[in-house]
């Protein structure tokens, strides 16, 4: 199912700690497969993890340590994108997954453009390719910065926490990994309509060489004129924009 383990306790440990204190909060990990990374969480004092997996092969190892640690970890057969997480968490929730890479960055997305914000969980620590967790969290004229960069930022602070070699992997990924924290925000950075500031951010985006005079000219009259009026310098790529100028043509573009 696209997915690749870790089995070393030593080095699952190190990633749950990298989650920060587990202790105040309920763990959600989507995907754990047989139980790598669940073990490293457990054994750094997670006291209730609910771990949804969709492969049934894995259930029965899940269920060996389940049994290990009584009344810590409850298992979910079934599509973590289906979750309804108000039925499992009465806490502040940690997302800390290995997350299979043809879903993680659908997941990502659909996490950070949540309608309700502050969203149920207070942070995530998820891996990604590395080439992911560096456009997560990449800065504006990063050569990774893209529209995830910008999705990511608005709302949450972002932080690449360790890259992983594909040899401490089973089985070994033709690609460097990477840990990446995103850390959810009360409010977001800037202020903004959520709907507008994603069509703005993937049409600039979506011909990121191209100039915004280009891209994003038939969304306003005399836009290059507004472009000034916002201290926006017209020849910019989208690559080049901050997230606070991205808010600020999401406020006043006609994207209806």
């Amino acid at each position: 199912m696209g997915q690749n383990f870790i089995f070393d306790l030593n080095f699952t440990s190190k990633i749950a700690r990298s989650a920060g204190d587990l202790t105040k909060f309920e763990i959600l990990e989507i995907g754990p497969g047989p139980g790598g990374l669940t073990r490293g969480l457990l054994s750094e004092g997670a006291h209730k993890i609910v771990a949804i997996e969709k492969d049934k092969r894995c259930i029965l190892a899940l269920r060996e340590i389940q049994n290990h640690y009584p009344g810590r970890l409850q298992i979910i057969e079934g599509d973590a994108s289906k979750l309804q997480h108000e039925k499992y968490f009465s806490k502040p929730v940690k997302v800390v997954a290995n997350l299979p890479y043809n879903i993680g960055t659908k997941l990502l997305i659909d996490w950070l453009t949540t309608k309700d914000w502050p969203p149920f969980w207070h942070s995530l620590t998820l891996m990604f390719q590395n080439e992911v967790a560096e456009r997560i969290a990449a800065k504006p004229g990063d050569k990774s910065y893209s529209r995830i960069s910008v999705l990511s930022n608005w709302r949450c602070n972002t932080s690449i926490k360790m890259k992983i070699n594909p040899e401490v992997f089973y089985p070994r990924p033709r690609v460097t990994s990477a840990v990446v924290q995103i850390e959810a925000l009360k409010s977001p950075k800037y202020y903004t309509n959520l709907t507008n500031l994603e069509k703005v951010v993937a049409m600039a985006f979506g011909q990121r060489r191209k100039m915004l005079r280009s891209t994003l000219k038939n969304f306003a009259p005399n836009f290059e004129r507004l472009l000034a009026d916002l201290r926006i310098d017209p020849s910019a790529r989208a690559e080049n924009l901050t997230i606070e100028e991205f808010c600020l043509l999401a406020n006043h573009l006609k994207l209806d």
